[in-house]
């Protein structure tokens, strides 16, 4: 602590200015630091989906193409074949929940989405 009165005042100063408007580069430091564990996270679940994709048994190799399927022929059965089977039978088709259905495939989208924009923004995108 400070002895003389002017530097015990602007250290309280600048303890009270930095708490009511805190810096602006420490503020980005964290949030670059928390993109970054993100990044971390979906790299190493990228390392461990491209393991599973290589293994020899479908079993392991072939669960993520599986749900993504799954997923597919359940929105086509809700969206395109059960309307066309409703109306030339012309009777209701039975209630089709969809928000197991569609957290599941928000959750196989997401991840993705995620892993492109970081590909985007290191620029190692792929050229169609």
């Amino acid at each position: 602590m400070a002895l003389d009165p002017i530097t015990a005042v602007a250290g309280l100063v600048d303890t009270v200015v930095s708490r009511i408007w805190p810096d602006a580069t420490e503020e980005e430091k964290g949030k670059l630091a928390q993109f970054s564990a993100e990044v971390s996270l979906v790299l190493g679940q990228q390392k461990i989906n491209e393991e599973e994709a290589k293994h020899a048994k479908v079993f392991v190799a072939g669960w993520r193409p599986y749900v993504g399927w799954s997923c597919a022929t359940a929105l086509n059965w809700h969206f395109f074949i059960g309307p066309i089977i409703a109306y030339i039978t012309d009777k209701p088709l039975p209630p089709f929940d969809l928000s197991a259905l569609i957290q599941i495939l928000m959750g196989l989208l997401g991840l993705t989405v995620v892993s492109r924009t970081y590909e985007k923004l290191k620029g190692v995108q792929e050229r169609h």
